[in-house]
């Protein structure tokens, strides 16, 4: 099944550089509908208003985080089954582990590039 290119996906970084960064990368790859958040409790409220295909989210942000947030994604009926792929600066085995035990889709790494994120999507949401 071919990924759909116009789904909605939403990007969620307390950094304004880093969701400039992973929108561009998107926009290569090329996926056009891509909605920000800057804290968990944002993207939550986002998830409960509209359809999103994806969630790209970070890992350390204030006062929600992103395992705080898939946490919240995977026990609400509506969105538990929605792709969820982890950003993170650390890659802790513990926090490998704790983001897999919440439901995390996949987990990515910075610093990454196109090719990690094509990757990493394609794992994720099938080829495209």
């Amino acid at each position: 099944m071919a990924v759909d290119m116009s789904m909605p996906i939403l990007i969620v970084d307390d950094y304004k550089t880093m969701l400039r960064i992973i929108r561009n990368l998107l926009k290569q790859l090329g996926f056009e509908n891509v909605d920000e958040a800057t804290d968990g409790s944002a993207a939550l409220h986002k998830l409960r208003e509209k359809n999103y295909g994806l969630v790209i989210s970070d890992w350390n942000m204030e006062p929600m985080t992103g395992l705080q947030l898939l946490r919240e994604v995977r026990a609400d009926a509506k969105l538990k089954n929605l792709p969820f792929i982890m950003i993170t600066a650390e890659s802790k085995t513990e926090n490998v582990i704790a983001a897999r035990e919440a439901g995390v889709n996949n987990y990515i790494v910075k610093p990454f590039n196109a090719d990690t994120l094509k990757q990493k999507l394609t794992a994720v949401l099938g080829s495209f």
